[in-house]
């Protein structure tokens, strides 16, 4: 039996992600601030419940945990549960985020709330060390161990562009240099750290935001091209897997890595069949200015 631990499941990649790990037959342990009884701050629909029940319809097991990730005494009573029922941890997913209604884009830092901000931070770095501090004792005890850092943007291409918000800036690249961090401390053990992004990510609040549905996107295609390359979080969630079940994964530790290139390396797709590389489309033809289809990226 395999066991995960995704931090951060409640939606979007962390969804997509605890899905596909399922479908791999894990025991996932979904975990976030917002359950069948209450809402956190971000104040959307999507439960817990909700993608621990995608998980076990996947053919896996999944099991809800209402966890805030800033809180030490939670994480680590989590973590005890977890070597409790199980004795093993073999993959953790360090995916907590929320950070999206306290960035103002666009605005420099002495004018963007201070408060939101260092929130921002909070919930996107400081959750991320506090459960590794406390899952990675139990994922290290054997070889084979993966720990996927989720962020936005590769380091290739967060070196090179500004994310439009000091904070959001900072959150992003500091997560692609937690895994690199980890992949240090793990490296002694046989387990490996990587930082995974998505590409352009069709989530709920993706297709909300901009009035589509997962049956319509395509209608948005000639507004913003980029569309033509968007993907599922199941895309994520099969880099993850394959990730997870791949015997030499320390080949990859340390690295910033995307779902598309993944795609390439590992032969997966996404669930309809494309392998969308919205990371080269941008870096050739956004930024390069190469001529070409957007189809040619998937």
């Amino acid at each position: 039996m395999n066991i995960a631990l995704v931090a951060g499941a409640t939606r979007g990649t962390g969804r997509g992600i605890a899905e596909q790990l399922g479908a791999a037959g894990y025991t996932v342990y979904c975990t976030g601030r917002t359950s069948g009884s209450r809402r956190s701050e971000m104040n959307r629909p999507e439960t817990i419940e909700e993608t621990a029940a995608l998980v076990t319809a996947a053919g896996g097991t999944g099991i809800p945990v209402q966890v805030d990730h800033l809180d030490q005494d939670q994480v680590k009573a989590l973590v005890e549960r977890i070597e409790a029922d199980h004795g093993q941890l073999d993959v953790l997913v360090n995916d907590v985020w929320g950070g999206d209604r306290l960035t103002e884009w666009n605005v420099p830092v002495w004018e963007h709330n201070l408060d939101n901000g260092l929130r921002l931070m909070r919930l996107a770095i400081d959750t991320h060390i506090i459960t590794s501090h406390y899952a990675l004792p139990l994922l290290s005890r054997k070889p084979g161990g993966l720990v996927v850092e989720v962020t936005d943007g590769t380091k290739t291409y967060n070196d090179g562009h500004y994310r439009l918000s000091l904070f959001y800036d900072q959150a992003k690249t500091a997560v692609i240099r937690l895994a690199y961090a980890l992949s240090h401390d793990l490296r002694e053990h046989g387990c490996a750290a990587v930082a995974l992004t998505p590409g352009f990510l069709r989530s709920e609040a993706m297709l909300e935001n901009f009035n589509v549905t997962e049956e319509t996107w395509r209608d948005y295609i000639p507004k913003n091209a980029t569309w033509a390359v968007s993907e599922t979080p199941a895309f994520a969630g099969r880099a993850v897997a394959a990730l997870a079940q791949d015997p030499d994964k320390m080949r990859w530790t340390g690295q910033s890595l995307d779902s598309g290139s993944l795609a390439q390396a590992y032969g997966f797709t996404d669930l309809d069949g494309s392998r969308p590389d919205v990371w080269r489309y941008i870096e050739e033809v956004e930024d390069g200015g190469k001529k070409a289809d957007p189809s040619e990226y998937r």
